[in-house]
């Protein structure tokens, strides 16, 4: 889809675009001989060397041009080119504001890989394994997950990011990574009712009493919360295609769902339930 964009050229909006793919010119090199007449341009000259320029940063595979010259709206628009070096990340904290708390768990997955990050354990890792990727997809990382990892580890993230809370929002499905998935028919199974907060519960119930399956049920969840990224981001890609021309030949199957290193402990489920059920219902109702 990327190179059938022309948004990233200064000067042509949605409708201008619009007009070039009603005339036939769908792709950047349609523009170096007419189609069906003159594209409707100014400074033709001048808008075919901006796109020689996207061509040659499309070759040197450099995210950052597409994602600074697109509207921000559009940056589905560069997934399929660039999704080879995306990660999917999602991270858990102990609740606490970012200035006082604790990440207590990061999970990357880059679509075949799953790599979890521990508080304690092997934490420190991610700030040198984020490094393997070039784009990062989240959902609401933009104001949650990326400030806070940038706060927590002192430093700076220069990926480019696809934040799929604004992408969805864009197709009517607003409210919190859960909401959107169930609106979109994904089913969490024995995870359903976890949330951010009972996450922080189980943290506790680790950090506390030794509970390695509270761990195992947080790394669970999420590892679910990022592996769930990637089925989002394809469906998102497609829905947004169906407002163009170009559904039919640019559609991007559903990914499998890749197999779970860790499974949720039902009875420490029920036991946080029981323990903290007062503080953990007045935040479910």
């Amino acid at each position: 889809m990327l190179e059938n964009s022309f948004q990233h050229i200064p000067g042509i909006g949605a409708k201008t675009e619009s007009k070039l793919w009603n005339l036939g010119f769908y792709e950047w090199d349609n523009l170096e001989k007419p189609i069906n007449g003159k594209p409707p341009l100014r400074k033709l000259e001048t808008v075919r060397s901006l796109l020689h320029e996207s061509k040659r940063q499309l070759q040197q595979g450099n995210i950052k041009y597409f994602e600074d010259c697109l509207p921000a709206a559009l940056h589905w628009r560069f997934f399929p080119e660039f999704r080879h070096r995306a990660v999917y990340l999602d991270i858990e904290t102990d609740g606490l504001e970012s200035d006082y708390g604790c990440i207590t768990a990061i999970t990357l997955y880059d679509g075949s890989t799953i790599s979890c990050y521990v508080n304690g354990q092997n934490l420190h890792r991610f700030t040198q394994d984020i490094q393997n990727y070039d784009m990062i997809i989240s959902y609401n990382g933009k104001c949650f997950d990326i400030p806070y990892i940038e706060n927590y580890f002192n430093i700076k993230l220069h990926q480019a990011h696809i934040d799929l809370r604004f992408v969805l929002a864009g197709l009517g499905f607003k409210g919190g990574l859960k909401t959107c998935e169930t609106s979109l028919g994904i089913n969490r199974g024995s995870l359903a009712d976890i949330d951010g907060f009972f996450a922080v519960l189980l943290w506790k119930d680790y950090k506390q009493n030794g509970n390695r399956k509270a761990l195992e049920t947080l790394l669970a969840y999420n590892i679910e919360d990022t592996v769930n990224l990637e089925t989002l981001m394809i469906t998102a890609y497609n829905l947004k295609l169906k407002e163009t021309r170009f559904y039919h030949e640019k559609k991007i199957p559903l990914p499998e769902f890749p197999s779970m290193p860790f499974s949720a402990d039902l009875e420490t489920i029920k036991k946080i339930r029981r323990n903290d059920y007062g503080v953990w219902l007045s935040r479910n109702i």
